[in-house]
């Protein structure tokens, strides 16, 4: 049985897309037969379990968060010790992310226990609007992030931008590897009567082809953008927080944030999705977009590219209104095409892109860096 230490500065009931993930990774590694421990902050020092999960929480300051808006928990020093102690049990380190103070400490520990560290690096420099910001960051990779880069036996990516800024940052050995999304869950709708079932529960019209964008409802994202192209060939549904100011408009609905499961079956409502974010690589709404068997436009971003999405029937566009309207035209009036399209994104989801597949190649990356050893059980 493989002993796997997973670290992350934050984990569920904190919401954020790097804890999700660790939490998918850690219960699936549970289920695959690996002894897995979490280590994360929390409110206060205490060991929890979470479906067979053990999640060892230091107790953190969440201020910087509370007052700005970063996600940046000020651990006790008790988490120095807690790294130590549980990297010794493990047979490897995984520390998410090199930004926070749970993987300086995670990488220390390793560094102390001879146990092998690989790591998963979701994101490269973040255009904060704070100068402040953009320069501890800046200060945090060039030090901290680059020892931890280069200690790594592997360190993972979603994307090739990052793959570039880490290598960048002296890591030796990338592999991509993509988030993983519950096939179970976001699926393509069983009959023509589930898909009309699902527009009623969300009040959405019944005989209209209805554009989906899910995400903050922020330039970043493209909700501008998709907003200037709507057309009366088809109606636009908004999923996600943020500014409203088309909410009156004819042929738009906002439906704001929803929870994993509603937002499940309002894919199952929808014909096509539609994301025309900037500088994101791989959103986790397009792989949930694919699992549902949705056709889907979004930006032609570099950080595609070692996935092959137009393969599998995703339309990469350039990110360009007038482009995007005609795009969104054509599939509205094309349900053959939306069909093919959704079929071979599906296929793609369900073989490259789901939970069961993600944990497989972690262990792979796991049994390629562990060095052969006989771990002790914590005091």
């Amino acid at each position: 049985m493989t002993r796997v230490l997973l670290v992350s500065h934050y984990y569920p009931p904190h919401v954020g897309g790097i804890e999700n993930v660790v939490r998918h990774e850690a219960l699936h590694l549970t289920r695959a037969g690996a002894e897995v421990t979490v280590l994360t902050s929390g409110p206060r020092t205490v060991t929890e379990e979470d479906e067979g999960v053990r999640v060892v929480r230091v107790a953190a300051w969440n201020g910087v968060e509370e007052r700005t808006g970063v996600p940046f928990p000020v651990l006790s020093p008790r988490v120095l010790a807690a790294a130590v102690r549980w990297a010794r049990w493990a047979d490897v380190v995984h520390v998410h992310d090199c930004l926070y103070m749970t993987s300086w400490a995670a990488g220390l520990g390793s560094a102390l226990t001879g146990t092998p560290q690989v790591m998963t690096q979701h994101v490269a420099l973040v255009e904060h609007p704070s100068v402040v910001v953009r320069a501890v960051q800046r200060a945090v990779y060039g030090l901290a992030g680059r020892l931890l880069l280069r200690r790594a036996r592997r360190v993972l990516v979603v994307n090739g931008r990052v793959a570039d800024f880490v290598t960048a940052h002296g890591a030796r050995a990338v592999d991509h590897l993509a988030n993983g999304v519950d096939t179970h869950l976001f699926r393509p709708p069983r009959s023509a009567e589930e898909r009309r079932s699902a527009r009623r529960e969300f009040g959405l019209p019944k005989d209209r082809v209805l554009v989906l964008f899910v995400g903050r409802l922020v330039p970043k994202k493209g909700y501008d953008l998709l907003v200037g192209a709507a057309d009366a060939g088809y109606d636009l549904v908004f999923a996600g927080d943020g500014a409203q100011e088309t909410a009156d408009a004819p042929g738009v609905h906002h439906l704001g944030a929803l929870a994993p499961d509603r937002l499940a079956g309002l894919y199952r409502a929808v014909d096509l999705f539609a994301l025309p974010s900037v500088a994101e690589g791989f959103p986790l709404t397009v792989q949930e977009a694919m699992a549902s068997g949705l056709p889907v436009v979004t930006t032609d971003d570099p950080g595609y590219a070692p996935y092959r999405l137009a393969d599998a029937g995703v339309r990469l566009l350039p990110r360009d209104g007038g482009r995007l309207r005609g795009t969104l035209r054509e599939l509205a009036g094309d349900e053959e095409l939306r069909a093919a399209m959704g079929r071979s994104a599906h296929a793609r989801a369900a073989t490259d892109f789901a939970w069961e597949q993600h944990t497989a190649a972690l262990l792979r990356t796991y049994a390629a860096a562990v060095v052969r050893r006989m771990p002790k059980a914590p005091a």
